[in-house]
């Protein structure tokens, strides 16, 4: 469906699939509110996207009534953090994200009935609907191993002193204070604990606990034990009170780290038997992989020798060839240049190839139901800045208890790890 519908054709074309009874219950309103659209001659804006997704067979936002809690998407990339706590019960009720592109790729996958609000440093917190839960996956750069690296080597400031990206803490910070939400999830690189000699670190601890007030139980997990993938990530789980949540029991639910899936489980299959969900984008009729994907000789060779001088200089610099059998490096926003640190072999004497954008989805655990709607440049990009969905998920579930006793008073009753 073309972008640019407004709320005269959405409406039209939503009643030439449903009766007005039908739409009632898919997108929640009264048949009485779909009549006086229709008696105007159209839906209003805000609720074109919501119609739009009942056209293009989406799922509706859900009810206020099918939540068990709300929450807030802060730094909302593409929606992997949402997905978990959605899994869990929760229903979101505001999203901020400021790259477009990003935006795209949520909107073509969440129906909501709320805008994706832009610039969060331009957004007052009087603007944001009270929620229980707040999830916030601020910006890494400032303070991951590689963003810290090139900065240095430009000469420009990192951490809280790149006034860009690393102040964006403070604005969860005005948030939390502002709208007190009974807890919060916040996300980031492994490096955040130990940046700037563990400076950084204890300042947004001591903004969280002295300040706010919040009970803070940080942990690094490795996305490992979910999809075939070494990535550790520190998640910052936050509670109003202490309501007994416990990182051992967490992780003692998880996959052993060992235990962890395969490449095997997420490449494509290449036989022809696997459905096209991507429609020929990253296929061929046959099933194999687009030769696109493969390396050039020259690249190819440039890799090689980038990585033997570093190899010789005593560097751990270098491209990464893996099989099916074996767990990848880190997926990066820089993926799209080179592929490098997960180039997929293809047997001896042939050149590798890169991961496709859909393979990209997979290693990251979203369903091959989510849509990737912009180039392959811009979807390494946004599947290298996101997270692991269950991961996200394990940890929403472990949450929820906690939540659901804050918010209405129910029993704690955190399920043990089986023994």
């Amino acid at each position: 469906m073309q972008a640019t519908i407004d709320g005269s054709e959405a409406l039209t074309r939503a009643r030439e699939i449903f009766t007005q009874k039908e739409l009632s219950a898919l997108i929640h309103r009264s048949a009485k509110q779909i009549g006086r659209w229709e008696k105007a001659g159209r839906a209003p804006p805000e609720f074109v996207p919501l119609l739009k997704s009942v056209i293009e067979g989406r799922s509706p936002v859900a009810r206020p009534e099918d939540s068990d809690f709300t929450f807030i998407d802060l730094f909302a990339g593409i929606g992997g953090i949402r997905i978990g706590f959605e899994q869990a019960g929760g229903r979101c009720v505001f999203t901020s994200e400021w790259d477009s592109y990003a935006q795209k790729t949520y909107a073509e996958n969440f129906a909501d009935d709320h805008d994706i609000a832009g610039d969060i440093t331009q957004i007052d917190a009087d603007e944001i609907p009270d929620h229980d839960v707040l999830l916030a996956g601020f910006p890494c750069q400032p303070f991951s191993l590689a963003g810290v690296s090139k900065k240095n080597a430009l000469g420009k400031p990192h951490g809280f002193e790149c006034t860009t990206q690393g102040t964006l803490f403070f604005d969860v910070q005005r948030i939390i204070a502002a709208k007190r939400p009974k807890a919060f999830l916040l996300e980031n690189v492994k490096n955040l604990v130990s940046h700037d000699k563990g400076n950084t670190f204890r300042v947004i601890m001591d903004v969280l606990e002295n300040k706010l007030g919040y009970v803070v139980r940080p942990h690094v997990v490795d996305g490992k034990r979910f999809v075939p993938q070494h990535r550790q990530r520190i998640l910052l789980v936050g509670f109003q009170k202490d309501v007994g949540f416990d990182w051992d029991e967490v992780i003692a639910r998880m996959p052993e780290v060992a235990d962890g899936p395969k490449l095997a489980s997420i490449l494509h299959r290449e036989t022809g038997s696997e459905p096209d969900v991507d429609g020929g984008r990253y296929l061929e009729p046959s099933g194999r992989v687009l030769k696109k994907y493969t390396l050039t000789d020259r690249l190819w060779q440039y890799l090689q020798g980038y990585a033997e001088k570093h190899r010789l200089a005593g560097n751990g610099f270098g491209c990464s060839v893996v099989g099916p059998q074996d767990t990848s490096r880190t997926l990066s926003a820089r993926y799209y240049k080179d592929g490098s640190e997960i180039l997929i072999s293809r047997g001896k004497g042939r050149n590798p190839r890169r991961l496709t954008p859909r393979e990209c989805a997979r290693l990251m655990g979203y369903p091959d139901t989510f849509r990737i709607p912009v180039s392959d440049t811009r979807a390494y990009k946004q599947f290298g800045n996101s997270v692991v969905v269950p991961m996200m998920a394990e940890v929403a579930r472990a949450m929820k208890p906690g939540i659901m006793h804050l918010t209405k008073d129910e029993p704690i009753q955190f399920e043990l790890a089986q023994s």
